[in-house]
């Protein structure tokens, strides 16, 4: 089972309660005798036809939630994305983009700080070390 968020669930559950009313309706009319009343045919109640009305119903119902579901996980995964611009490096947050420093202090509550990774640290004392030996005056 996915973890759907609490909207997923409300989108979930809205359809089978609509679904659900779709069928009580479909038993509740073959009761009453709607069917009959329309096309003039004498009251009975017509078990079949009320069981072959379910199982359509319940049918489209399966293939609505599964979609559903389908792309309510697809959107939540795109979301999970942060967007950001490959020039400047900001990040695009509703609507407003601001620098990771920004992203970082107003989305997630924490502070920041600079620091180098091994492989950029290692590349900027291989490209010292060339200048150095560069532009070291002769004597």
């Amino acid at each position: 089972m996915i973890s759907t968020p609490t909207s997923g669930r409300s989108i979930l559950r809205q359809e089978a309660i609509g679904f659900s009313l779709i069928i009580a309706l479909g038993w509740v009319a073959e009761i009453i005798g709607i069917p009959n009343l329309v096309h003039g045919e004498p009251p009975n109640f017509n078990l079949t036809r009320v069981l072959l009305r379910t199982a359509v119903v319940l049918i489209v119902w399966l293939w609505v939630h599964l979609t559903t579901r389908r792309l309510l996980r697809r959107l939540y995964h795109l979301e999970e994305y942060l967007l950001i611009c490959s020039w400047c490096r900001k990040v695009g947050h509703e609507g407003k983009w601001l620098s990771l420093e920004e992203y970082f202090g107003s989305r997630l509550n924490t502070e920041t700080s600079h620091g180098i990774c091994p492989e950029c640290s290692g590349k900027q004392m291989t490209t010292q070390r060339t200048v150095t030996r560069v532009n070291k005056p002769t004597a």
